[in-house]
């Protein structure tokens, strides 16, 4: 199978996107292609004489990469990259259409999904990296989704065009996923002890919390859950897996969080008694972090 293209975020300048693809072609993303004809077919090359890697029927939404100039564009159809030509490929820059899958590649971090196309506009989600998204569309070099119950948009630049998800292979990490974003729709609530939540929140309380909103029933303590899910060590770390710290205490541990992916890790804090997120592979988490357990299997 052809390598997938790294769509990279489209930059204005007058009417013209750029984008950069992980194959290490340059080219504009215009947006999204409706075939007009019966059927359409994908060349290696820009010419009727190309060989076809593939022939799309009529209506078929594609990525339209870049207008080549002499008739034909450049398209990503079903994750194989070729051209199509423009006589039958109807363009536009700002468009619902299913484009398939896309895959968040952020080595490892979250990616925010923004209310609208374009950074000014208000964080709705955290995406964790390796989380495979229906696109559901594009506007000027962002694509729509929809993550957790919410739909909005994410900068082409991290997303990697890919194939429709194994459903078995995926379901533990999109849960982990899934509950990092719930976790997250909880930022700044007060810590509070004895706090069962939704309103306020001691460390334990909070992991239960969100835990039983996906059906798993915790312990109350951060030491009594200690008993809940498997070991895992720190470098085996996945998003949703509960982090551990040991801190003036003669307790097994004295603090618990939910690992969100990227070396950080969402809590209810006594630092500025609220629900944030922090660091644990630098500064004070680092040097009391203890264990690790996960609860999804």
């Amino acid at each position: 199978m052809i390598k997938p293209s790294h769509l990279l975020r489209a930059a204005v300048l007058g009417t013209v996107f750029t984008a950069m693809f992980t194959v290490g072609a340059s080219a504009a993303t215009l947006g999204a292609g409706t075939v007009t004809a019966d059927a359409l077919r994908l060349r290696d090359t820009p010419a009727a004489e190309g060989e076809i890697l593939a022939t799309a029927s009529g209506g078929t939404s594609v990525v339209v990469l870049e207008d080549t100039g002499n008739g034909w564009y450049k398209v990503n159809f079903n994750t194989v990259e070729g051209y199509m030509s423009s006589e039958y490929l109807t363009v536009s820059t700002t468009a619902d259409a299913a484009l398939g899958y896309g895959l968040v590649d952020t080595d490892g971090s979250s990616l925010n999904m923004r209310a609208a196309a374009g950074t000014n506009y208000d964080t709705v989600a955290s995406i964790p990296g390796g989380t495979v998204l229906e696109l559901e569309g594009v506007d000027n070099g962002w694509y729509k989704v929809t993550y957790s119950g919410k739909t909005g948009y994410v900068s082409s630049d991290y997303i990697t065009i890919t194939t429709e998800p194994d459903v078995t292979e995926t379901a533990s990490s999109d849960l982990g996923a899934q509950i990092v974003a719930y976790a997250e729709e909880y930022l700044g609530t007060p810590y509070v002890l004895g706090g069962n939540g939704p309103n306020q929140f001691d460390c334990s309380g909070f992991t239960k919390y969100v835990y039983s909103h996906f059906g798993y029933t915790l312990n109350r303590t951060a030491t009594d859950q200690l008993q809940n899910g498997v070991s895992v060590s720190k470098d085996e770390l996945q998003p949703g897996d509960l982090v551990f710290f040991k801190y003036r205490t003669s307790k097994p541990v004295s603090h618990v969080g939910i690992y969100i992916g990227n070396g950080e890790f969402i809590h209810a804090s006594t630092n500025r008694y609220v629900v944030q997120i922090d660091q644990m592979e630098s500064g004070h988490y680092a040097n009391v972090y203890v264990y690790a357990r996960r609860i999804i299997g």
